[in-house]
């Protein structure tokens, strides 16, 4: 029972901090790389309606949260968990991944945005996050 009860631990702490690490880029990104003039990113509205004004630099501090946040979450629960590493790592990458399949639909962003996303940050981040834990 102990191993379930701490792979089960590792994996809330991985989706958790992975959260947090995402949310963490995601907040800091509009003192890094200015939004557009007349962008309204403080409400998901406002963000809706002047999506189309972002240029690609402007999808660069997205793309790092979404696969860095995966990448730490998966890393973290590599390094908690008791057994399964691999597949639970790998979890995290799909639990990750549905929160960007989900945000597609409420978030109108560009089609090569989206497949870049969704191919790139989530699965490949806890795959490797996974591979350099266990090497390690």
């Amino acid at each position: 029972m102990k191993t379930i009860a701490k792979n089960i631990l590792a994996v809330i702490l991985g989706l958790v901090i992975g959260s947090i690490v995402n949310m963490g880029i995601v907040m800091i990104s509009g003192s890094i790389i200015s939004p557009p003039n007349g962008a309204d990113v403080t409400t998901m509205e406002g963000l809706k309606e002047s999506i189309h004004l972002f240029q690609p630099k402007h999808f660069i501090f997205p793309f790092l949260a979404h696969a860095i946040g995966t990448f730490i979450g998966a890393l973290i629960t590599v390094i908690v968990a008791s057994t399964y590493k691999s597949k639970l790592a790998l979890l995290i990458g799909m639990f990750f991944l549905i929160g960007g399949i989900l945000n597609t639909f409420m978030l109108p962003t560009p089609t090569w945005f989206i497949t870049f996303d969704l191919l790139l940050a989530y699965i490949p981040m806890a795959w490797i996050a996974q591979k350099i834990s266990i090497k390690n």
